[in-house]
């Protein structure tokens, strides 16, 4: 406990390190470890893209779990994190391919409860705190993982380190990384850092009797019901973004033969990430928030069609700042609204079924274009042209929910 009272952090700082090491290091360190692990233990990319979809799968599972745990939000960051620890170790113990799925798979599980966990418990006590603006730190936590995983890789390379020590390594980052956000669930709530009340009987202020309900008080109608338009915008963007994320990288291979080019994007794509959450806090100080998550859905879908128009690497360059500058800006002000439209007490479980619903659009997406290519001989522009036509589908029916709902800030 000494240890973690030495590297207590600002709220801000603590959340963005929770984030860094769930999605940094537990979603996304295997991208840049693939080609590690496909050199050092002859990892297939069919082998590899089954890796991927278990922890798109365990992503999906975890945020589905949330749902129908009664974990407080800091049990379920404390728990993910720990899990993701363990399990980013287990990467670079084990030596099977069945094992890593494994691993993979419960990942994703605790990303998922790291996001939930610490989106619901930092943007309550930065509400709280009248901090709302300083989400966009909390949530430029995922680029910096993305850009400290790469960067990182793309060290331990250049020294030939194996696939098996980089994962120890990187575990070894996201134990430091726990630490840092420790605070998060050691440090008590603000509520319960208030003053103690004063015991009955030594002030001479009555005490006021509880207010009696009246008689026709209609009974508890249980708990919040969740916002589906909310949850069906949010799939909708995971369908969307899941395509050109996972195939921008295939085009770009048949245009930039250049490896170095590819270890380099990644810690750029992090970069534009985490700068772009800072920018939307402020966009959001005079925009809605449906306005600011629509936008950046068009954005997106503007980056997602250049490669697939325009044959040439300034369009991969522009899709990939265009994707990388937007889909944190999105899953931020996302669950930024979940909070305020459903509230505090049902703001995790409406969170817990945003993010299941952006897994399974994430999964139904690649899978789609796989049947597609398969039956019809879709080619890779396909799957760009069918991300951008579902960004820009789902941008309108967001504004529409800002008139439902009636949240302006």
């Amino acid at each position: 406990m000494a240890i973690l009272r030495i590297l207590t952090l600002p709220l801000p700082l603590a959340g963005l390190l929770a984030l860094a090491v769930a999605m940094g290091i537990g979603r996304f360190a295997f991208t840049p470890v693939l080609p590690m692990m496909q050199a050092d233990l002859g990892l297939t990319l069919a082998q590899g893209g089954w890796l991927a979809s278990a922890n798109y799968l365990g992503y999906l599972l975890g945020a589905l779990l949330v749902t129908h745990m009664s974990w407080p939000p800091a049990t379920l960051l404390r728990r993910g994190l720990w899990l993701v620890v363990l399990m980013t170790a287990a990467m670079g113990l084990d030596t099977h391919w069945a094992g890593w799925l494994i691993w993979r798979l419960l990942a994703g599980v605790a990303s998922a409860w790291v996001l939930i966990g610490t989106a619901s418990l930092c943007i309550a006590r930065l509400n709280a705190q009248g901090q709302e603006r300083h989400s966009g730190i909390v949530f430029a936590g995922v680029g910096c993982g993305i850009m400290f995983a790469g960067l990182a890789c793309m060290g331990l390379t250049l020294l030939g380190t194996t696939a098996s020590q980089a994962w120890l390594w990187l575990a070894a980052a996201a134990l430091l990384g726990l630490m840092g956000a420790s605070m998060l669930w050691t440090t008590p709530e603000p509520c319960q850092s208030a003053a103690a009340p004063i015991p009955p009987g030594t002030d001479d202020t009555p005490t006021p009797n509880p207010p009696v309900p009246a008689a026709d008080t209609p009974p508890d109608q249980g708990p919040t019901p969740l916002h589906w338009g909310l949850i069906l915008c949010y799939g909708v963007y995971g369908f969307g973004y899941i395509l050109p994320a996972t195939f921008l990288p295939a085009q770009a291979r048949l245009l930039v033969p250049d490896p170095w080019l590819f270890s380099l994007a990644w810690p750029v794509f992090g970069l534009a990430g985490a700068v772009s959450t800072l920018i939307a806090s402020r966009l959001a100080q005079r925009f809605s928030r449906p306005q600011v998550w629509a936008g950046a859905q068009v954005v997106m879908a503007i980056g997602v069609l250049m490669p697939a128009i325009w044959h040439a690497l300034p369009a991969i360059l522009i899709a990939a700042a265009c994707v990388g500058s937007t889909f944190m800006v999105i899953t931020m002000v996302g669950l930024q609204e979940a909070q305020a439209t459903v509230g505090p007490p049902a703001a995790k479980r409406q969170m817990a079924a945003m993010t299941a619903s952006f897994a399974l659009g994430q999964l139904i997406g690649p899978l789609f274009f796989s049947l597609t290519h398969a039956w019809f001989n879709a080619p890779l522009e396909f799957a760009l042209v069918l991300g951008a036509l579902g960004l820009l589908g789902g941008a309108a029916p967001i504004l529409r929910l800002q008139k439902q709902t009636g949240v302006s800030t």
